[in-house]
């Protein structure tokens, strides 16, 4: 795969090329639902709040990536770190 990126060694923006994607870590979390605030109103009643909970926890997967890219012009090598993360009700 390609890219139009600018290159940290010569600094033009060149073509780029991913040489691999490595999973460096994987964590999973278990996230609580939401909580949102309902208004009820009653006659002869000041407005009450109330926090309400919807749903179960939220599974959420973070997956940590290490890309290594290569410039098709001076053919300096790097690697950088991006973070995914998914998340399942």
């Amino acid at each position: 795969m390609e890219f139009f990126r600018h290159c940290p060694a010569c600094g033009r923006r060149f073509h780029i090329k991913l040489e691999s994607k490595k999973l460096v870590r994987l964590d999973r979390e278990t996230v609580p639902a939401p909580i949102r605030p309902r208004t009820t109103i009653t006659p002869f009643q000041a407005p009450s709040v109330l926090l309400v909970q919807e749903g179960g926890p939220i599974l959420a997967d973070i997956e940590e990536f290490q890309y290594t890219y290569k410039c098709n012009h001076c053919g300096h090598e790097w690697a950088e770190k991006h973070i995914e993360e998914h998340k399942e009700s």
